[in-house]
């Protein structure tokens, strides 16, 4: 495919002044434009070495307002970026709603750089692509603009531009001895990444290939090319703004009786056999808490449940033996100003832990498909679209080595409502019992199919729903942490045959 392409374009001085200044004007507007519409942008640049990812970032830049947009140089992962998922590190970096943010380099690095370093298995790399597809395919879905960028130089080219780098002592830092080696297999390079090429360019988020041997051609391609797609974006938004209203989430019966329904509530523990069950596993995670330390196994779990199902009892017998040092909760409420002009999923990116820690999730990304949608604060598609994105992100997680589990806490309402009027009569637990919780009660049955469906279609291999009887909270605690201890001790002799096979 790129040797296909006419990379002796160039413009002359002239033309090259007139557009630029044109460019940058329309530029300059549309970035306002995008601004009062809340549509964030993320442009990545990818290429070749020396092919002037740098010079033309800089040369984009110059037209817009410094306050509007961050850029980020991605350079290897740093160590704390390898202790996570890759794709971690630009959920991060995501741009808010209104913002523009520039990659020099990108989550492309994995199938590229990585790939031809040998620093990714073979085997990985269809996941790794499908990872990408999605992550790009959630954001655009979200209204991002997603604009990207592949400079292409030749082989003599490329060379002649490191040496005359090298030739200066200010620049000469700039070429490595990788950068030579990837000019000296400069074709298993080029076939590397037009594979990436073809297996991306995806009508959401399509590549751009920019013929980067005149350097002044390549700037005036990459801004007007830019300032297009941002114009289509704002015409795109304006003739779609009404669609954009919230809707009232459609009520059906499909999941009205479904996994909930057939829940044992009457399954109890009494309070001898409690003891000396909870003892015996808090101290067995102890235990095995330090080897997924050393392991270096990350775990995710995520607590989900009826107002007074007993989730914060549960973590806090979870938590009462492991050292805080390799733990953290997240209590998630209504999100904040700042989450809410990212995706729905940023905020909990923000949170996933590094390797051999624990994150705890009290409420979790789940929320999208129970609260927002009974309660009419996202639209029916975004809900529905939601289960995908779920399961997406889960995924990534798990190949990236965690334990990921998801417990729903069931009580009946009878007992939620003793639960909530024991709470107000006791001073220090009044805090506890809202309005709010009271006023849920009366959409019991519209929760309860949302529950249903959200069992249904997210409980997965990789990250599946436990549903916990929770009337008798005694045996509640003990089935999660139990829960737990098996999840971890199958993970952890997982890792050690892994391990034993690597190193026989």
């Amino acid at each position: 495919m790129l040797e296909k392409i006419d990379l002796s374009k160039t413009i002359d001085k002239r033309e090259y002044k007139d557009k630029i200044k044109e460019q940058s004007e329309r530029l300059g507007e549309l970035q306002r434009k995008l601004k009062d519409a809340n549509i964030p942008v993320s442009i990545v640049f990818e290429g070749m070495g020396a092919s002037g990812k740098g010079t033309q970032i800089n040369h984009l830049i110059q037209a817009l307002d410094p306050r509007g947009f961050d850029v980020y140089a991605n350079d290897k992962s740093s160590k704390e970026e390898r202790m996570r998922p890759f794709l971690w590190r630009f959920w991060t970096k995501l741009p808010a709603q209104g913002r523009i943010a520039l990659f020099d380099r990108s989550w492309y690095r994995q199938v590229t750089m990585e790939r031809f370093d040998g620093k990714i298995e073979a085997c990985a790399i269809e996941g790794a692509y499908k990872d990408i597809q999605s992550f790009e395919r959630q954001l655009t879905d979200d209204g991002m603009v997603i604009i990207k960028l592949f400079l292409y130089i030749s082989k003599k080219e490329q060379k002649d531009r490191f040496q005359k780098l090298e030739s200066s002592k200010s620049t000469s830092w700039r070429v490595s001895l990788d950068d030579w080696r990837r000019n000296k297999e400069y074709d298993r390079f080029l076939g590397i990444c037009e594979e990436m090429l073809e297996n991306t360019d995806m009508d959401y988020a399509p590549w751009t290939i920019i013929e980067a041997t005149d350097k002044d051609y390549a700037a005036v391609k990459i801004m007007t090319h830019v300032a297009d797609r941002l114009e289509e974006a704002y015409h795109l938004r304006l003739i779609r703004g009404e669609r954009k209203e919230k809707e009232v989430p459609i009520r059906t019966k499909e999941y009205q009786n479904g996994v909930l329904s057939g829940v044992d509530l009457t399954k109890t523990l009494t309070k001898e056999e409690y003891k000396r069950e909870i003892d015996v596993l808090q101290e067995r995670l102890d235990e095995l808490h330090s080897q997924i330390y050393l392991l270096k196994i990350p775990v995710v779990l995520g607590f989900e449940g009826w107002d007074a199902a007993g989730k914060g009892g549960a973590i806090r017998r979870l938590t009462s033996h492991l050292d805080p040092r390799g733990y953290k909760v997240y209590p998630t409420s209504a999100p904040n100003d700042l989450e809410r002009v990212h995706h729905y999923l940023w905020r909990f990116w923000n949170h996933m832990p590094k390797s051999g820690h624990i994150a705890i999730f009290d409420r979790t990304w789940y929320g999208r498909v129970l609260v927002e949608r009974v309660e009419g604060f996202c639209s029916e598609n975004q809900w529905k679209q939601a289960y995908q994105e779920i399961n997406e992100m889960e995924n990534h997680i798990g190949n990236a080595g965690a334990v990921v589990l998801k417990f729903w806490i069931h009580i009946d309402k009878d007992e939620q409502e003793r639960r909530f009027k024991a709470r107000q009569e006791n001073p220090q637990k009044q805090w506890k019992i809202t309005e709010e919780d009271w006023r849920n009660r009366e959409k019991w049955d519209e929760y309860e199919e949302a529950v249903n469906e959200m069992l249904i279609r997210t409980s997965t291999t990789y990250a599946p729903w436990i549903v916990v009887e929770g009337n008798c909270k005694y045996y509640a605690r003990v089935k999660i942490l139990k829960t737990v201890v098996e999840a971890l001790e199958a993970k952890i002799k997982e890792s050690k045959i892994k391990e034993s096979k690597k190193n026989p």
